[in-house]
């Protein structure tokens, strides 16, 4: 293979990874590093994930370049998440990899985190590429698109609360699950009856046609409250405990039904029996299942594996080599933005400050 020399950087959240990738898929170095002490806390400490980073950073890169094995000197570019994300979290790895472009005279190529979650199937599956309909599914977005080419993005529908997976682990932290909660809920699942507490299906009912407001959107907010309501029901009747597994099946349910009908929604409409499924939720096999069942035999079910759903820095690499190729490079006065939309439309106007 050949391709230019890229290191990916992501500190967006609570992984601080980074990864070595020449061309579009020969990936020669990749660390991830994920913080546990958020799960003292049920949840992640924007302060502390900063300050993490900060301690690890360094050594994470070391490590990719060290597998790889390559020196700085050897890079042609170096990616990096701007956003969105936690602001501290996104300005250390932004404030790195600035700095090392500018020390090695290099291209500094900004990355959207959410599109690098798109190009995640492409590192280990060459047909994961456009036309597709792409379901992003993490703790902080909830996003369906239409792709018919790279760097071509409709926004079809998103979240207007939580996240899908922001969802998961506030549910498990009902039901008394560490964090993150979207693993260890998806286990009690399986043991449980998800017909026994039938939740509600937001944003889903059978009158919606193409253009309503909400044919597409996604609000998980609502289920939340319904699963809350009911388990304060089971405390209060003493019967929690026994009902823990079918209540987690319930809301897997109700959560992966929404998810996949809206996809299925756009596959329609779009005409194309191609779907990616990305972001950190993409690694939970019934709803993995469930889109490959609704697509059939003849659609195409799109996805990384485990490892590569998750925050990291091959994504960021293989989405900056994209990126770098059409030369979309920052100036010396990008920063990050925690809000940065996309897709995005100018950005120069979205990271340069």
């Amino acid at each position: 293979m050949s391709g230019p020399l890229v290191l990916g950087i992501e500190t967006s959240c609570d992984e601080t990874s980074a990864a070595v990738l020449r061309g579009e898929r020969e990936l020669l170095g990749h660390v991830i590093l994920s913080q546990d002490v958020h799960a003292v806390y049920g949840g992640v400490v924007p302060e502390l994930a900063a300050r993490a980073h900060m301690r690890t950073l360094d050594d994470v890169v070391a490590r990719a370049l060290a597998a790889a094995p390559v020196g700085l000197g050897d890079l042609d570019a170096i990616g990096v998440t701007v956003g969105p994300g936690l602001i501290g979290a996104l300005l250390v790895g932004v404030s790195w990899a600035k700095a090392a472009a500018y020390a090695l005279g290099r291209p500094l190529v900004p990355v959207h985190h959410m599109e690098a979650h798109l190009f995640a199937p492409s590192l280990e599956d060459p047909q994961a590429r456009p036309p597709f309909v792409a379901l992003l599914v993490s703790g902080g977005h909830t996003l369906l698109l239409w792709v018919p080419a790279w760097g071509e993005y409709r926004l079809l529908g998103e979240t207007r609360d939580d996240a899908a997976g922001e969802a998961f682990d506030k549910v498990a932290k009902l039901l008394g699950l560490p964090y993150p909660g979207g693993p260890p809920l998806e286990r009690l699942a399986r043991e449980g009856d998800g017909n026994r507490h039938a939740f509600p299906r937001p944003m889903l009912h059978g009158g919606q046609m193409p253009g309503d407001p909400d044919y597409y959107d996604f609000s998980f907010s609502g289920l939340k409250t319904a699963v809350a309501l009911r388990v304060a029901e089971l405390e209060a009747a003493g019967s929690l405990e026994e009902e823990r597994a079918h209540v987690a099946a319930g809301f897997q349910d109700a959560v992966l039904d929404v998810l996949v009908t809206k996809a299925m929604r756009a596959s329609e409409e779009t005409r194309c029996r191609r779907v990616l499924l990305g972001g950190g939720v993409a690694a939970n096999r019934g709803l993995r299942e469930e889109l490959a069942r609704r697509l059939g035999p003849e659609g195409r079910l799109l996805h990384s594996s485990p490892r590569l759903a998750v925050d990291n820095g091959a994504m960021v690499a293989r989405a900056a080599v994209f990126h770098l190729a059409r030369q979309e490079v920052a100036g010396p006065q990008a920063s990050a933005r925690a809000d940065l939309p996309f897709p995005v439309r100018d950005w120069r106007l979205a990271i340069d400050n």
